[in-house]
């Protein structure tokens, strides 16, 4: 037992030193990476209460899914199963239960997910008090070690002095949340926030600057410069939007924990997401970014 322990070990030093130790080097996981993240509103609420058919639309976006490594869908609802149903992530959340009873937030990833929580707003308003919205709060565990916290939102709608004031709440309780919950950490924010840089009464820029967060679409279509509050609204053209508009969705992210982020590419992803006839799946544009990942430690 003794002379074949020896022997083994004298053969991993011959092949270490002639450079067959290549392959077991290879074997080390990334410290480096990319990965393309996708946030979308799957409007899956019951068939005769949404405007977007979500019975035959939603088996549509299931088959595109597998083309992003990272996905944070809002209003999963009532069509949970053909959502899941043709997509192929390894990872992904378990449902909450239809309107009335989930909160529609579910997260498919390439990536382990781990820690995974759902959190309730502490304020709602109209129609959007009928079924428990909030955020929820991940792991993505990349190669190495590395990783960052993600997190899926679904801020209050409408735009009456109620709706404003709960949706202030909304993001104010996530803006905390997170400065007790991720520090020191890498942060990725995706859903529909309902905000907007240009509305007054939203509170979009106190979740950016209080976590020293990054928005991916004003850092790479407006070169960093966030629209003005209070100035005309960049709404898109619903049948061929840009890139330069300005929606309610939206991606945000910080270095922290070891991991340096960087956003490289964004885009509205309309064009993948329509049917035969050229209509949209939802009511929502689903929106992509490109992270670039580089672990520090």
């Amino acid at each position: 037992m003794m002379r074949r322990s020896i022997l083994g070990s004298a053969a991993l030093a011959v092949l270490l030193a002639t450079g067959s130790g290549a392959a077991y080097a290879a074997e080390q996981p990334p410290s480096s990476g990319s990965l393309t993240a996708l946030t979308y509103n799957v409007a899956g609420l019951p068939d005769l209460i949404s405007g977007s058919d979500p019975a035959t639309n939603t088996p549509l976006i299931s088959e595109r899914l597998p083309h992003y490594d990272l996905v944070n869908v809002q209003e999963d609802f009532n069509y949970h199963e053909e959502l899941y149903a043709a997509d192929d992530h390894q990872y992904r959340t378990e449902t909450s239960g239809p309107a009335l009873f989930g909160d529609g937030l579910n997260t498919l990833s390439r990536a382990p997910i781990s820690d995974f929580r759902r959190i309730t707003w502490d304020d709602c308003h109209g129609t959007d008090c009928l079924t428990p919205k909030g955020f929820s709060h991940s792991r993505i565990e990349l190669a190495g070690g590395t990783g960052f916290d993600l997190y899926n939102v679904h801020a209050n709608a409408g735009t009456d002095p109620g709706d404003l004031a709960a949706r202030r709440s909304n993001i104010t309780q996530l803006s905390e949340y997170i400065q007790r919950n991720s520090r020191g950490r890498a942060v990725i924010v995706m859903g529909d926030t309902n905000t907007r840089y240009t509305r007054e009464g939203d509170n979009i820029r106190e979740l950016v600057d209080d976590n020293g967060l990054t928005d991916a679409w004003v850092r790479l279509e407006r070169g960093g410069e966030r629209p003005a509050e209070g100035s005309a609204p960049l709404k898109c053209d619903a049948d061929s939007p840009s890139d330069s508009c300005e929606v309610v969705d939206k991606i945000l992210y910080r270095d922290g924990g070891g991991l340096d982020l960087t956003a490289s590419d964004y885009s509205n992803e309309h064009t993948a997401f329509l049917d035969e006839a050229g209509e949209p799946l939802s009511d929502h544009f689903p929106h992509r970014v490109r992270f670039d990942w580089t672990s520090t430690e």
